[in-house]
């Protein structure tokens, strides 16, 4: 029974994460965490991190129009910057800045088409401080200048259904048209 004692004491050590990790739980494969197996506590921290993600997608929904930086928004869920940056390149397929500017300009695009507004003006108001970087970013993900969209931009989408028109209407990367099948 000695024998069978100890063989328990040592597996118990073994599965005891806090005793092998200066008191803190492991999360290495096959150790029980806390609460739970390490694979259980993974996919929570997963599941938290996509919660997190969400939260920066919407800030930037929401906040398009400020001034945001990685960093900022790194804050405001607890992550560093880089940690932030990963992470959402890998759930969203597309930086933080890109998805930034992709909102910025699908709003502008937005704008254009309403047609009350001069470049300049629809520049400011979606967040932009220089015309030179809103045009740019403009023709990279539309493919035609700011002004040129807002005289024949209502011609492309008139007499569509709306589902289409926001379709056709999405901006697309320069490099992601290329990448389209059929292309």
């Amino acid at each position: 029974m000695a024998g069978g004692d100890s063989a328990r004491a040592g597996a118990s050590t073994v599965r005891n994460p806090t005793a092998l990790s200066g008191g803190f739980p492991t999360t290495s494969a096959g150790a029980d965490a806390v609460g739970g197996t390490a694979t259980t506590s993974s996919a929570d921290a997963r599941l938290r991190d996509l919660a997190l993600l969400r939260r920066v997608r919407d800030r930037i929904d929401r906040e398009f129009a400020q001034p945001l930086d990685v960093e900022g928004l790194a804050v405001g869920v607890h992550m560093s910057a880089g940690h932030l940056s990963r992470q959402f390149r890998g759930a969203y397929g597309e930086s933080v800045y890109q998805y930034l500017m992709t909102r910025r300009i699908e709003r502008a695009m937005a704008l254009l088409l309403i047609g009350e507004l001069r470049v300049t003006d629809v520049c400011f108001e979606v967040g932009f401080s220089s015309l030179g970087t809103f045009s740019t970013r403009f023709c990279e993900l539309v493919g035609v200048p700011p002004s040129v969209y807002r005289d024949r931009g209502a011609d492309v989408i008139e007499g569509m259904l709306p589902c289409i028109a926001r379709q056709v209407s999405k901006p697309v990367r320069n490099r992601e048209a290329r990448l389209a099948p059929g292309s």
